[in-house]
């Protein structure tokens, strides 16, 4: 009997403080597009065919509201939904049918062990057509949430949701779901936020046209240009305005069944961790702070006051 597996990385959903402006800042800067909006929400893609790579949500506190997983089919959802219940996951809501707004299709919502919010969905309807720009990302190729019990983190994705281990470092684990060398990779933290989300560029070209264009909206830079250790994806590292941690990068290591997973001792002895190229070096102060989510929780500390001043008035 076959295991139920997850076969894609989906989209992502945050909860933004400012949704017009955090809008603005994924329109014109990282160069998504509007797919279907209303109320507080609003979706947005890539130029390959997934309905959506994005969602935003208007929220008092800026937040992780759910890596977004598919799966081939609806059979498939129930029979992750019934393993992860068998497996004692805390299941959210059972597989159902979801917003029309969000592209439709079936599926499930599960926490992991620490927390981190997972939707799993099929049948979500795609674009007839992609759109061709290498400038502008075309999916969301992976998503690095943190833990404090990385160990038992990564259990769930291969157990549950049927991920296989591609490598480890001191840093984190990677784990796959297709042929992509990981689409979530779980990091070494204090606790359950989001380290960063990726999304990829057709080539380096359009990678550092890309960079060129958010860098050109003032935003700098935090970490790259260089090329990743596990996975030998080119990166760049920006910090966007509710002080996520947003990633372009490109050239993704395509794996199969052959590929031989390596760990952290691995990495560390034929030093081309963190870059190969020996370029961007290790993260810096700014870089790790941003990724461990501190970023995130001075701005929603920030707003909290600035609501409290208001509300004194």
């Amino acid at each position: 009997m076959s295991i139920p597996r997850i076969n894609g990385l989906r989209s992502i959903e945050l909860a933004v403080h400012d949704l017009k402006a955090s809008a603005e800042f994924y329109r014109k800067v990282w160069a998504l597009e509007d797919v279907a909006g209303e109320g507080d929400t609003l979706h947005l893609r890539g130029t390959g065919r997934d309905h959506h790579v994005l969602t935003l949500r208007e929220r008092p506190r800026a937040a992780l509201l759910g890596v977004h997983l598919s799966a081939p089919d609806r059979a498939t959802v129930d029979a992750l939904h019934a393993q992860a219940a068998a497996l004692g996951a805390k299941v959210v809501h059972a597989p159902k049918e979801l917003e029309k707004s969000a592209g439709a299709g079936y599926g499930f919502r599960v926490s992991s062990p620490e927390g981190h919010p997972i939707a799993i969905s099929a049948d979500v309807a795609d674009h007839a057509q992609a759109i061709d720009d290498r400038s502008r990302p075309t999916k969301l190729t992976h998503v690095v949430i943190n833990s404090a019990e990385v160990e038992k983190q990564t259990a769930f994705f291969l157990d549950v949701l049927g991920f296989k281990w591609s490598d480890s470092t001191v840093m984190m684990d990677f784990v796959r779901c297709c042929t992509d060398h990981h689409s979530v990779a779980i990091a070494r933290g204090n606790g359950p936020c989001l380290n960063h989300m990726a999304y990829e560029m057709p080539n380096i070209d359009g990678l550092m046209s890309g960079a060129g264009r958010v860098r050109g909206s003032g935003y700098e830079m935090m970490w790259g240009v260089g090329r990743h250790g596990p996975g030998n994806n080119v990166f760049s590292y920006f910090i966007e305005p509710n002080g996520f941690v947003t990633e372009y990068t490109a050239e993704v290591e395509q794996v199969d069944e052959s590929y031989v997973s390596h760990d952290a001792q691995w990495w560390l002895e034929t030093k081309l961790f963190p870059c190969r190229w020996k370029m961007a070096g290790a993260p810096s102060e700014l870089a790790r702070k941003a990724m461990s989510g501190d970023l995130v929780e001075e701005e929603n500390l920030r707003c909290e006051q600035v609501m409290a001043r208001a509300l004194a008035r």
